[in-house]
């Protein structure tokens, strides 16, 4: 069996999985957050009885995030709604916010919810982790099932603890070569997406495995698994290896059995890539899979830049930033924002440039790596790869990801 379906199966109480059956699984962590959680909530209490309690007060994680900074009294409202939740169902993972003016006083509050869930231990391998997020595939990284659900499944599994899910097959993305260092993890997940489109990977597993993926540290491979559902994939998953387990020290105190794909292991589909060879990339508007080469988009004018969000808001994501901006010297030619996913990070990129996604439904935005980003805010274009200094080392000024947004004339965002 692959790597998906061995966790399945061990969830499910089987000893044998095919991809296509329909089984009853064992969830392990299930998250929610102020956009879904009010309707969650909702639908729990409806079927299960007013009064009712969960199944785990300890395996349910409720973070506030996507609202918590609003103004707007009726995006309060589904915040104050999952904190009475939280304190009438005892739950003990709630990172709640209680101070919006000065963050020393908020020791409970994380941040984005799926950085938030790594930092705090709760990705596990050979776990099943449900968000009602579409992005908690971000969790794959540490070898574990995990893939985004909606409110009604959500309610279903905050009562019973349990969910029908029907087994993905498995497309498997060897990536093997040595990473020029002018590349980051985005880099390859924009490729990949670029190569089977937005839909290729529908209901699908997608695995990562290779000498590249090996090498990089946890952080990009969040980035990798971060962004299959951009490919339409169920979820996405990494061997989980010494790294793995040396990030999990001092995070969590429980136990965890990983597993790995069979050598006999049959994968529906299989791509290779020389990562050598590769170069930075841009998806253009307003596709995830409108790739294309970055130098290829050097006469893109930039109005702003934006370095943040659960695919590049984490501490390695401003570390490469900020490697291009000391190399050049020169203060940034366009507004740049950096918005650290947590206050555990320095500064991050984002996943998605669908029309009206960062705000004017007008708006141009073009996903491209940390290092493309920063480059493109100190030149207001985006760049080609010119070559700067970095610890001794010759590497094009473009990289991880992060997101340019582009108007063809003046927006008011």
């Amino acid at each position: 069996m692959t790597m998906t379906e061995k966790i399945l199966a061990k969830s499910s109480d089987r000893s044998k999985l095919e991809p296509g059956e329909n089984i009853w699984v064992n969830i392990d962590v299930l998250m929610t957050h102020d956009v879904c959680g009010p309707g969650t909530i909702g639908i729990f209490k409806k079927e299960f009885g007013k009064d009712a309690k969960v199944w785990d007060r300890e395996k349910i994680v409720i973070i506030p995030d996507h609202y918590i900074f609003t103004s707007d009294e009726r995006a309060n409202r589904n915040v104050d709604i999952i904190r009475d939740f939280a304190l009438e169902q005892n739950i003990k993972y709630f990172y709640d916010i209680k101070d919006l003016s000065n963050f020393k006083v908020n020791p409970d509050y994380k941040g984005v919810c799926h950085v938030a869930l790594a930092q705090e231990g709760h990705c596990r391998p050979g776990e099943v982790l449900l968000g009602t997020d579409s992005h908690t595939c971000n969790a794959g990284a540490f070898g574990q099932f995990a893939t985004g659900i909606g409110n009604t499944d959500a309610g279903f599994v905050m009562g019973t603890g349990k969910l029908l899910l029907k087994v993905p097959p498995t497309m498997r993305f060897v990536l093997d070569g040595e990473m020029p260092h002018y590349l980051l993890a985005k880099d390859l997940i924009l490729q990949i997406i670029g190569e089977i489109t937005v839909a290729g990977a529908t209901y699908k597993s997608m695995e990562f495995v290779g000498s590249t993926v090996e090498r990089l540290n946890m952080e990009e491979r969040m980035t990798l698994c971060n962004m299959v559902v951009e490919a339409g994939g169920k979820n996405g998953v990494v061997p989980p290896d010494e790294t793995t387990f040396k990030y999990l020290e001092g995070k969590t105190s429980l136990n965890y059995e990983p597993v790995y794909s069979d050598e006999s292991a049959k994968f529906i589909s299989e791509y290779r890539f020389d990562v050598s060879k590769l170069e930075p990339v841009v998806a253009k508007p307003h596709s995830p899979d409108n790739r294309a080469l970055a130098r290829e988009c050097k006469d893109v004018k930039i109005d702003r830049v934006y370095i943040g969000s659960c695919t590049g808001g984490k501490t390695e994501d401003f570390m490469a930033a900020a490697k291009v901006f000391l190399a050049s010297g020169k203060k940034v030619k366009v507004p740049t924002f950096l918005v650290p996913a947590t206050q555990k990070v320095c500064v991050s990129t984002t996943n998605r440039n669908f029309p009206g996604r960062m705000g004017h439904k007008e708006g141009q935005i073009y996903l491209a790596s940390p290092y493309t980003a920063a480059a493109s805010a100190l030149t207001g274009y985006v760049p080609r790869p010119t070559r700067v200094p970095v610890k001794g080392k010759w590497s094009y000024s473009l990289s991880y990801f992060i997101f340019c947004i582009v108007s063809l004339e003046d927006v008011d965002y």
